[in-house]
């Protein structure tokens, strides 16, 4: 049964910095193409970025990209969203999920508020 738990959240200032974490389990993580998506306040998921099972190809949302960088570590079974220069319209529950699936976890809150 897949498991993802996400971490890392929190409450940060515009222009600051948050890692957020994705543990995964109940399947073989290496082999899976691995995405961010996120739900601001009254709407819709959002796709954020998606990194491919060996980690050496990443995509990002136009509204993400420069400031936010996807990685994994496979030997941890980890997926990773490092969130550089925040913006209060980065303010959302962040989900990870495979490629293609809807998110499964209870996600982590990000607010970015002064």
């Amino acid at each position: 049964q897949v498991q993802l738990v996400e971490s890392g959240g929190g409450l940060v200032q515009p222009g600051g910095s948050l890692r957020l974490s994705c543990a995964a389990s109940g399947f073989t993580f290496s082999m899976h193409g691995m995405m961010w998506v996120r739900r601001a306040p009254g709407k819709g998921l959002e796709w954020v970025s998606v990194i491919n099972p060996d980690g050496d190809s990443t995509q990002y949302a136009e509204s993400v990209k420069g400031r936010f960088t996807i990685s994994r570590d496979n030997a941890k079974n980890t997926l990773y969203l490092q969130m550089n220069s925040l913006k209060p319209e980065d303010t959302a529950v962040y989900y990870c999920s495979q490629r293609g699936a809807s998110p499964s976890g209870q996600g982590t809150q990000v607010t970015v508020s002064s």
